[in-house]
Formats: structure tokens, sequence, C-alpha cells
């Protein structure tokens, strides 16, 4: 069982949701991700998504690109990203750690670190796994050319994560439950992150739909900024992801202070769900 099998396992024994922050790896400095981690566990972080900056994302907006060109100016790449992981790992072993991100990065690290499409295992997925990484969730990665990824990945005791949409079709539902574990993530708004009103009657009325197709727990996302939004969606959610609000909280603040103000701000939402 992963760890984040094992995180869900134990919250739901509690009747507890998850809390998921999610923040852009090398934002808003490039030395301050592994002790942004240990802030927002403090917080009452129970999975933590951190994003791999990359240059042309499709489906982040305006806050999360902007954070990502910052990550990139900072010089974070993907192996500074593991590096980040490794680090917070030498003080956290629980912490489920998730990689939100897409597929340019991850292929031209297999390419440069001499790991080709007929190897048994990429150079990420086994670096990942040396690093503490516990998931992924790939964007442009669609379920039905994921199988053997997945396998791999569970080979690992690592866990393939998929975002679902309110324009899910009940065939693409079924696909993503064929390969995914650990999550899903519903993506409550149509459009990018950060976008939009939430509609909690409408979120509601979705997931028990995701739930005929769909056997693990399932996360929303995108909308959620505060304490109020966040209380109404952990009523039928199993975890509740936050991540473009955090972004416009830290983006301003001195170094020594990123790590505490996503520390209080997730203490106030911690609260609220309970």
């Amino acid at each position: 069982m992963s760890r984040i099998q094992t995180t869900f396992s134990t919250l739901k024994a509690q009747g507890k949701t998850a809390l998921i922050p999610y923040v852009m790896a090398g934002f808003p400095f490039a030395d301050v991700t592994p002790d942004l981690m240990h802030g927002m566990v403090k917080g009452g972080a129970d999975v933590i998504e951190l994003g791999i900056p990359f240059s042309d994302p499709s489906a982040d907006g305006p806050v999360i690109q902007k954070a990502g060109e910052k990550a990139l100016a900072n010089g974070t790449g993907l192996a500074q990203v593991l590096d980040m992981v490794r680090t917070f790992r030498t003080s956290n072993s629980s912490t489920p750690v998730v990689l939100m991100g897409y597929a340019n990065p991850i292929e031209a690290y297999d390419i440069r670190h001499g790991a080709g499409a007929g190897e048994a295992e990429s150079a990420f997925i086994r670096d990942a796994s040396a690093a503490g990484v516990d998931g992924m969730l790939i964007v442009d990665y669609p379920p039905e050319e994921c199988v053997q990824f997945a396998a791999r990945l569970r080979a690992r005791n690592m866990d393939l994560i998929f975002l679902l949409a309110p324009t899910s079709t009940s065939a693409r539902m079924k696909q993503v439950a064929e390969v995914a574990s650990g999550y899903v993530y519903y993506v409550s708004l149509k459009g990018v992150t950060g976008s939009g009103a939430l509609d909690v009657d409408a979120v509601a009325a979705m997931l028990p739909r995701i739930r005929q197709h769909v056997s693990v727990p399932v996360g929303v996302g995108f909308g959620i900024r505060d304490a109020v939004t966040a209380q109404a969606i952990g009523k039928v959610a199993d975890a509740v992801v936050i991540g473009s609000k955090i972004i416009q909280l830290i983006e301003n603040e001195p170094r020594d202070q990123v790590a505490t103000v996503a520390r209080d701000f997730l203490q106030e939402i911690r609260t609220a769900l309970g």
C-alpha cells in the first residue's frame, strides 16, 4: 500500500477530509520549497502537490503560470524538484508528495539521463522513487496511453493520479478508473486554475456520478479559496485541493515568512474541515 493510500485510509477511519495544498516548486525562492512543505504540514496538510515548472502549461491559470515562470527563472528544473523532495524526506517520512506537471519535462529528463522508451524503467520513475515521491499527476498523459507507466509506478509504490472535469464522459471515467490509483482530482470548474466561481451544488451532484465508476478517493480543486468553500466541498469530497490562493498569499512575502504564511492559512482551512 502506498503512502497516499495509507493516508486516505487513515483519514476515512477518522471521518476526516484530506487537505491537499499545491505549490510550485522553486517559488517564490529557489531554496524555500522544503521549508514551505514543512510549514504546510504544520498547517494540517495531509498530502502535498508539488508543481513541476514548465514553460508551456496548458491547464494553469495566470497565477500558477506566473509562479512557474518565476521558478524557471530561479533555475528550478525537474532535477532540482527531486532534490527538494529528497531534502523534505530527511525529516518527514510520512506525508505523501505528488508531483504535478506535464509530459515534456519528464520525457526530457529520461532522455538526459539515458532512459529510452524500450527500457524496463525510466530514469524519472527510478529517481522519483529514490527521492521519496508518492504519486504523479501528469496533465497531458491520457489514461489510455498510461497502462505501462501506471504499472511501473505501482511497482515502486507510487500512484498515478488523473484529472476529471465537468465535461468528462462516463467512458472517460471508466478509462481513468482502469489505471488510476491513490485518488482522482475533480476539476470543479471549466477552464484553467484559479478561474470562475465555485458551484458547490454542481460539485455535489457530480461526485456520485464519478463514484459510480471510480473506486479511489475523489479530491476536488480549482476555485477553493477560503475556509467557507473548503468546508462546503469537504462535506461531499474525500479531499480538498487548494493551489492558486496559496501562490497568491506567498508570492510577495520575504523568504523567512513564506512557510509561516502558508501554515497559518492552511490552519484555517484545516479547522474548517474538522
